[in-house]
Parts: C-alpha cells; structure tokens; sequence
C-alpha cells in the first residue's frame, strides 16, 4: 500500500504530502465517483511570493482551496489544498506560488492543459460533461489557453495578404480574416466587412508594416480594395479568379437566365428548363455531376442562344488567370471586351464595362500569382468550427478559435 509520501510523488504535488485519502462511490457524494485528498504543506519550507518570486518565510495567513486534477481511478480528483499568503517585504500579502497551479485557479495545470487539447476537438458542452466541470469553467479555461498560446501576432516577416469575408450569424452578419499568404496563418479576425472594420487591422500592422506590404489578394470588395489603397499604397491589389468568376455567375449569367425566362412565357416548356438550369449553368463542366446533366446542359445552350454566349464567355474568361506576362493576358483582355461588348447583351456589357476599370486587379496575377483559395479554405474551417461548438455568442472566444485553427507553417 502506498504511504503517503509516494502517493505525493505519484501526484507530483510539488512541496505538499498527502494528509488523507478518501473515496465515494457514485451517489454517496454526487452523481460521480470521487476521490478527495488532502495535501498539507511540506514543514520548514520556503514559500515563494505569487508577485515578485522571491522565498519568503513569514506567513500571513492560511486558507483551504478545493482543486480539480485529473480523474484517476475513475474518479473524479479533489485535492484540498491548504494555501497560505507569505508576508512578502517587497510585495505585502500576497498569495504563494505554486508550481502546479495557477494563481487562483481552481484547476491544477495539467488538467487546465487537458480540457484545452479536449476542447480543440469538442465542444465545450462534451468537455464539461467528460470531467464534470461547469461549462463557464471550461470555455475560461479554454480561452485563456489559446490567449496564452497564440499572443500577439508577429507581423515582421508578413509581405503578402490575404481578405475575405465570412458569415457570422444569420441575418447578414460579416466578419473579415485577414491571412499570411506566405505563411499560411490567420493574423487578425474581426467583425464587420466595412473599411472602418478592417482599419483595425492596418493600425495594428503600424506604419512599418503596411509598407512591408507587397501584395493583397482579395475579392472585388470597393471597401477592401479602397482600404488596402488607403494604408498600403504600394501594395498590389490581386482579384481571386474565384471571386471575379463568381460575380460573373451572379450579375451575368443568372440575370441572363432570369431575363430569358421572362421572354419566354408563351412557351412553357421551354421556360421550365431555363428556370431550372440556374445551377447546371453556375458549375464548372468538369463538376457537372453525371452525364445526364452534361447532355441537358448542352441541349439547353443550342436552344438559346443568350446563355450559349454567355456561358462560353465565363470559361474564356478564367483564361486570364492563367496568364504569366501581362502583355499577353492585355491582348486576350481586349479581345474578351470587344466580344462582350458587341453581344448586346445587356448584363454582360455592364459587368464588362465595370471590370474594365478595375483591370489592374486582374492583371495584377501575373506579377503576384495568389489567389484565395487558401481563405475558402479557412471558411470551410470555419463553418467546421460553428457545427463542432454549436455557435458562439462570444465572438472574440470564436476569433481565438479561428487563429488557433490556422497557425501557420512553422519556420
């Protein structure tokens, strides 16, 4: 049987013996099996004051604390831990440090670690329930985990960036993630989509920084561009073929589609099967799910000649992206523009028109080849890490979730 001396150094309770051991069973105390243990400090000993370090030996006072460690036995751990507050000369009364637990912390080390790693994993609702903690305690612990962990972001090294925006909540509610494009990590998460949000952000980064800044990838946001502009005057702004694509799928080729639908009233058949092609024309040809829906696509691009157009147009389009020198990737600019423009295609014209004054975005991928990708990537994450929690209510818990998700490539 172990004596109480090797039960302390099972328990790794630096500078406390184990006083008394008793344990219940379920339902003599609570609803779980528990453990509880006394620890009474070793005699003669230093104390070390819990402000500036030092090894004192007059006492102030002392006082109980109960503290959850890690289940054994399939138990739940309770130490009852006598504490004292040193009489520091430099310091007055101030609490003891204690290597294994954190200043006024309910919770040893060890266990505050292993509900963070759970809590990586889970949602806090299941860590609560596996060590038999209040959810408040878990989310404080789990937060003050990734606080310490991922402190205030190194931005010495960052040249190149990466915006986009993301949905809170429902009811159109945005937050904007701001990432290392070199190194792959989340800098900076913050709520809104606007340029007033995202000033935060360049503020940060200081004067220094910002002129750092090489290149920004990011959609066709006016407030990203015209912020990055602002902030960053050097820095080339990069169009996500992505996102330009996109657009082009939203302003262009469903109004078309919508536009011809309502021409086509008087045949009914024919309406039916544009209204429902909206997404048969929005995918990509290679991500079209079978043959079936490669053969009615096809057969509705013969029957109209507006959605033939315009759908040619979009794949063209993407060639821009896959331009090396700028001159070339101008030359098939032009020739997309003049075939656009002589099309009469209401919708088309207008998207062209617009593009066209901000074409050095687009041109911009032949000097800086970056694209978001990585970001849609964060996003998928994202809503990965809103499923796994249930939500969040508390958003700055729900940023810190997003960077520790995202820390980058170490080196």
């Amino acid at each position: 049987m172990l004596n109480s001396e090797s039960m302390a150094r099972v328990g790794a309770w630096e500078g406390y013996t184990v006083s008394s051991v008793q344990r219940f069973e379920e339902g003599e105390k609570g609803p779980r099996a528990e453990v509880w243990i006394e620890l009474r400090p070793r005699g003669n000993r230093l104390h070390r004051c819990g402000g500036c370090g030092r090894k004192v030996r007059r006492v102030h006072d002392w006082h109980e604390r109960w503290i959850r460690d890690l289940p054994c036995f399939d138990a739940d751990t309770c130490l009852l831990v006598n504490l004292c507050r040193v009489a520091c000369p430099r310091c007055g009364p101030r609490v003891e440090r204690v290597e294994w637990l954190a200043p006024y912390a309910r919770v040893t080390k060890r266990m505050a670690q292993s509900v963070a790693r759970l809590c990586k994993v889970l949602a806090i609702k299941h860590v609560a329930e596996h060590f038999g903690l209040r959810w408040d305690a878990v989310k404080a612990i789990d937060k003050a985990a990734m606080e310490l962990e991922l402190g205030e972001p190194d931005f010495s090294r960052v040249t190149v960036l990466l915006i986009d925006e993301f949905a809170l909540r429902k009811g159109h509610r945005y937050a904007t993630v701001v990432m290392d494009g070199l190194s792959k990590r989340v800098l900076w998460v913050g709520k809104g989509r606007g340029r007033e949000d995202i000033r935060p952000f360049f503020e940060l980064l200081g004067k220094e920084g910002c002129k750092r800044i090489l290149a920004v990838g990011m959609d066709m946001s006016a407030a990203f561009e015209g912020e990055v502009r602002a902030q960053c005057p050097q820095a080339e702004v990069v169009f996500d073929l992505f996102h330009v694509v996109m657009k082009y799928g939203r302003e262009v080729i469903d109004r078309v589609r919508v536009d011809e639908a309502n021409r086509l009233k008087q045949d009914k058949a024919t309406r039916k099967l544009v209204k429902g092609a909206k997404w048969l024309l929005l995918r990509n040809w290679e991500n079209l799910p079978d043959e079936g829906a490669k053969v009615r696509l096809n057969e509705l691009l013969e029957a109209n000649q507006a959605l033939m157009t315009v759908y040619l147009l979009k794949d063209d389009l993407k060639q821009l992206w896959d331009y090396k020198r700028e001159g070339w990737a101008r030359r098939a600019w032009n020739d997309w523009l003049d075939r656009a423009r002589s099309s009469g295609i209401a919708p088309l014209i207008t998207f062209a028109e617009n593009l066209a004054k901000r074409l050095d975005g687009v041109l911009a991928h032949c000097r800086f080849a970056i694209h978001t990708s990585l970001i849609e990537g964060v996003n998928n994450k994202i809503k990965l890490l809103k499923r796994i929690g249930y939500g969040y209510r508390d958003d700055a818990y729900f940023f810190l979730k997003i960077r520790s998700a995202f820390p980058g490539i170490p080196g």
